[in-house]
């Protein structure tokens, strides 16, 4: 008989991928194996265009939501949670690229590590593909090595 863990809305791949993130992150720390969680976010970057409304006695400042756009970029970040150690890099585009060379940088961070536990979620540049995209084959293969990715479960249809 088939054992049936879904409450509502969540499958196996959700459970299952949530249950290993669990467990890690009830880990001790270890420098050999550090956890590490990886975001990005696109961001605009815009000028004010009309000056907001002064502040006067009784009545608070107010704010003009009328902007120029100056173009946009993209901020990747990694956090170690228990230990607050931070990597950030801003970059005009989001690309396997970035995500390498971003990753590298963390790398450098973890000299000790051997395996540096990365939680992230399963966008299509966040794999081991990026590195030899974008580095030599020596390179590729070591950060390849050292990586070990945890993806987020995945949002449920509905």
């Amino acid at each position: 008989m088939k054992k049936t863990w879904c409450i509502g809305e969540m499958n196996a791949l959700f459970i299952a991928r949530m249950e290993r993130i669990l467990w890690l992150y009830a880990l001790e720390f270890d420098e050999r194996f550090p956890v590490v969680c990886f975001d990005e976010r696109p961001c605009f970057l815009i000028a004010e265009t009309v000056s907001g409304i002064q502040m006067k006695a009784g009545k608070p400042a107010r704010e003009n939501f009328s902007y120029e756009k100056k173009g946009s970029c993209a901020l990747l970040a990694s956090i170690e949670p228990l230990t607050g150690e931070r990597t950030a890099d801003v970059f005009a585009r989001r690309t396997k690229r970035e995500f390498a060379l971003h990753l590298q940088q963390v790398a450098a961070k973890y000299p000790q590590a051997v395996k540096i536990r990365m939680v992230l979620d399963n966008l299509n540049t966040h794999n081991a593909s990026s590195f030899y995209e974008t580095f030599a084959a020596e390179e590729a293969f070591r950060l390849s090595q050292l990586f070990e990715f945890y993806y987020t479960p995945p949002r449920q249809a509905g």
